[in-house]
């Protein structure tokens, strides 16, 4: 008769945990050089909890799903037992008041330096890829009581990496116009592929890419009416007769899923094979326009669009077509993620510099999950684990705070 199951071999459980608790130690001092240059903002007499402490914590918390102040105070009385091992928590954990007190006066732009930093860490260099930049707004953000609007962010999505490089807050009364400008000066972009919707198709953005060594797909919408009806105009005139004697190149997709199928039809033309265009001199490096044609089979009905965009690389259908459908990485990747996820437009968090820091609490959290791969889950199913896996949040943070090289001597056991 089969006794039973054997008992744990005690010692080589003691010496897992000691190996996880040096693991912990080291991570953790990782993390507090990468966010050392973030000043404490609170009056030195007031300071009962250790800055550093409060920003671990916070994002331990927000890895494991935490939304808002109170999650973040219950994540460290569940692993308070597993936290003061490796943190110095003096008077224990910092109550819901306290991280909101800090995340509201902490500098963003510090922060996001910090994360910036971080990110340069991980990737030494981005290399020849698609980045697409796009906005989001913070729906919960808003306060009507003083007149505040939401808070809107600029993005760049590395799409080869799944990662933020870097986000830019759009000053009050304005848009990602000016912004976009200053996302891009904080970016290292020699050799990629900058894609951007209609908002951000002006002269001196494709320009400030093509300086920066850079190529761009610029979408090409009504906001550009005189070159748009031009552009729509000469395509559908060309159509008609396949494009005959016109120098073009032409390439069709067609992909299948969630119950629907959709067939893109890419035409790409050199802009010498076009009248001359609407200030096109205006348009640095400008090479080539290019006309999508989506098709989409639904259960229940057909839909076409039609889009445009301007290019400064070679006609080349195929590598077009690529990179455009690359550009809805940042909405799948990124804004999906953080709406399902983290539950972003549902967060009521809008005093002070709390809804862009805890913001940027959350794409760091994206950062770090897409970064750990052993766990072949969604992120929803990492986060949960590491809520609950103590082992796995250091695996998850092994992955995000060292290269490649590293990871291995860091990953937990």
């Amino acid at each position: 008769m089969v006794s039973g199951f054997k008992s744990p071999n005690n010692s080589l459980a003691k010496n897992s945990k000691v190996l996880s608790i040096a693991n912990a130690t080291t991570l953790t001092e990782k993390m507090e050089s990468i966010f050392s240059e973030i000043k404490d903002p609170r009056v030195k007499r007031n300071r009962v909890h250790l800055l550093t402490d409060i920003l671990i914590i916070a994002i331990l918390s927000v890895i494991a799903g935490a939304r808002g102040w109170e999650d973040m105070e219950n994540y460290g009385l569940s692993k308070y037992e597993w936290l003061e091992q490796f943190l110095k928590l003096p008077e224990g954990i910092p109550c819901a008041d306290t991280f909101r007190r800090v995340f509201e006066r902490i500098n963003p732009l510090v922060f996001e330096q910090c994360f910036r930093r971080w990110v340069e860490s991980i990737v030494e260099t981005v290399g020849a890829q698609v980045i697409p930049i796009d906005g989001k707004t913070l729906k919960g953000s808003y306060d009507r009581a003083l007149g505040k609007t939401a808070l809107h962010l600029v993005s760049a999505w590395s799409s080869q990496h799944r990662l933020v490089l870097g986000q830019v807050k759009v000053a009050d009364k304005s848009n990602e116009i000016t912004a976009i400008p200053a996302l891009l000066e904080l970016l290292d972009i020699a050799g990629c592929i900058i894609t951007i919707d209609a908002m951000g198709t002006q002269t001196a953005i494709a320009s400030q890419i093509f300086q920066a060594k850079a190529d761009y797909i610029l979408a090409l919408k009504a906001n550009h009416p005189t070159l748009h009806t031009q552009v729509k105009d000469w395509f559908e005139q060309h159509l008609q007769g396949g494009f005959s004697g016109i120098t073009h190149s032409y390439d069709q997709r067609v992909e299948k899923g969630h119950h629907r199928t959709e067939k893109r039809q890419i035409w790409c033309v050199p802009v010498s094979q076009l009248p001359p265009l609407h200030n096109q001199g205006d348009w640095a490096g400008l090479k080539c326009v290019v006309m999508v044609v989506r098709v989409r089979h639904l259960w229940n009905k057909t839909t076409r669009e039609v889009q445009f965009y301007l290019t400064s690389l070679d006609c080349d259908a195929n590598k077009l077509g690529q990179a455009i459908r690359l550009h809805w990485s940042v909405e799948n990747g990124l804004h999906w993620t953080l709406d399902v996820t983290f539950n972003e437009d549902a967060c009521r968090v809008r005093t002070g510099h709390a809804p862009q820091n805890l913001s940027l609490l959350r794409r760091i959290a994206i950062n770090a999950l897409n970064l750990e791969q052993s766990f072949k889950r969604s992120n929803r199913q990492k986060s949960n684990r590491a809520a609950m896996d103590n082992n796995y949040m250091l695996t998850i943070l092994a992955a995000c705070l060292y290269d490649n090289h590293d990871v291995s001597k860091a990953s937990c056991q």
